[in-house]
């Protein structure tokens, strides 16, 4: 594994401490080695660097793989597994797959184990904690969240999964949907009720409708609990990961909302 960085390059200081940790922690079964690109630039015209860090590896002398940037210890433990899967590494892919064949009490047995032969990856705290919220076991998912390092609870999939367990906390003592609508129809400007609604929704993954309160919030009164509509928009999109028609159909309607 070749990490091409240069001594100017503050993502290059956030990376190289997780590299030599995964390097001390796989006990030789990949070699870690470092290219100054400022002070070896035809090694880096040769392997064609354009930006650093830039992470080459190396199986029998050919480049099998690579990755730019400073990514997450998580992701760089997962691009290293695909090359080297440490016998926890496989046993998360196998639980995994019961997982999607619809054997969860399986799956986070298989997990259990291991973590026990890999504690140090934390892939698989997360994904026994999607397990688990999955079951709306959300205080079990939190505290495995609750345990990942400070740069892997910054990963997207973590942050999807704690905006679900917030979403499932503000709904455990709400009324039921029917009275929300209810009081709804009663009366169209019940801004708390439609925010209840949404909150519901949200926790019960049903995005459309939830969405469509909240943009209801928006469009009736911006100051409703310090904008609260637009900003639970905002959540759900994050929560959505960002993308998809759902997401970019909602966000045209947000700001035409707001303009």
């Amino acid at each position: 594994l070749v990490d091409f960085w240069a001594t100017w390059c503050g993502p290059c200081k956030v990376l190289k401490p997780v590299l030599e940790k995964l390097a001390d922690e796989y006990q030789g079964k990949f070699i870690l080695a470092k290219v100054e690109t400022d002070a070896n630039p035809e090694l880096a015209n040769q392997f064609g660097i354009r930006g650093v860090p830039n992470v080459k590896a190396f199986l029998n002398g050919q480049m099998v793989d690579e990755f730019s940037g400073a990514l997450p210890e998580g992701q760089v433990r997962e691009f290293i597994d695909k090359l080297v899967p440490s016998p926890g590494e496989e046993l998360r892919l196998q639980a995994m797959e019961h997982y999607a064949q619809g054997d969860a009490a399986t799956a986070l047995k298989m997990l259990g184990q291991a973590s026990q032969l890999d504690p140090h990856n934390e892939t698989i705290r997360i994904d026994a904690a999607q397990i688990m919220a999955d079951a709306g076991e959300m205080a079990e998912a939190g505290r495995l969240l609750a345990s990942l390092s400070q740069l892997t609870a910054q990963e997207q999939r973590v942050q999807e999964l704690l905006v679900r367990i917030e979403f499932a906390d503000k709904a455990k003592d709400l009324p039921d949907a029917a009275s929300l609508k209810q009081r709804i129809a009663v009366n169209e400007n019940d801004l708390e009720a439609r925010l209840q609604l949404a909150n519901l929704l949200i926790a019960h993954s049903q995005y459309e409708p939830a969405l469509e309160q909240l943009l209801e919030i928006v469009r009736r009164d911006r100051s409703f609990q310090d904008d609260i509509g637009r900003k639970t928009m905002l959540s759900v999109f994050n929560l959505l990961g960002g993308s998809g028609e759902l997401v970019s159909n909602y966000r045209r309607q947000l700001s035409s909302a707001l303009n």
